[in-house]
């Protein structure tokens, strides 16, 4: 009898915890889930021996003694290398960008340069928050490929470009962005543990979520508190 491949997936997002309850009982295989960074380390990964690990928006290194020993997986809402680094959703919705691809490739000790195994497109319409639903969907098929097919994973290529992991402070509406801009600011922080769009005003600040454009009229809903709370 042929004993079952064995998976990791290490993700902290419930989104991405919902659709692994899903998809670990139709994908073929032994699946084991890690959801915080204390219990990955590698006597851990040791024990259970999977053939991939695949890491979802996982926002910590990983130690070189996992990286060197196991297929890691990582997934990046770039076409790499375009856009390396951090805060990509929020980085490709300032920039204009309507669509990307996420890109699925070997994790390795220097961020997001790994060899690439495959890459499908992602619309960016919407909240953050149902953009990363929909690219947890998408991952899945990446998952899928990847476990099926066993790609051999191929070096990046074109011109690499950076991205800079956002601050808490850039999260407030510039003064001067007209409709469109501010509505597309409020949507790109709107989902779970993200800080929200806001503006200060006097000891408050309003922060904003659920933005729709109207016509030429913007809705979202609006939470005020002191600043200092």
């Amino acid at each position: 009898m042929l004993k079952k491949r064995k998976y990791l997936v290490v993700t902290i997002k419930d989104w991405n915890i919902e659709e692994y309850k899903q998809y670990s009982k139709e994908i073929e295989g032994e699946w084991h889930l890690i959801t915080s960074k204390q219990e990955l380390n590698a006597r851990a990964v040791r024990q259970i021996g999977p053939e991939y690990i695949f890491f979802l928006h996982w926002s910590w290194v990983v130690p070189k003694e996992i990286t060197d020993n196991y297929q890691c997986v990582c997934f990046h809402m770039t076409d790499l290398p375009y856009g390396r680094g951090g805060s990509p959703l929020q980085n490709l919705i300032v920039r204009g960008y309507k669509k990307t691809k996420i890109t699925a490739f070997r994790m390795t000790q220097e961020l997001d340069a790994g060899d690439i195994y495959k890459k499908i497109e992602l619309d960016l319409s919407g909240s953050a928050q149902e953009i990363f639903v929909r690219a947890s969907k998408k991952t899945v098929q990446l998952i899928n490929l990847i476990v099926s097919e066993r790609p051999t994973p191929r070096p990046q290529e074109g011109q690499v470009s950076l991205f800079d992991r956002r601050t808490s402070k850039q999260s407030e509406i510039p003064k001067d962005a007209n409709i469109s801009d501010i509505y597309d600011h409020i949507r790109m922080l709107d989902a779970d543990t993200y800080p929200r769009a806001y503006i200060n005003y006097g000891d408050y600040r309003l922060t904003f979520s659920n933005a729709k454009i109207e016509g030429d009229k913007l809705n979202a809903n609006i939470e005020m508190r002191r600043v200092d709370e």
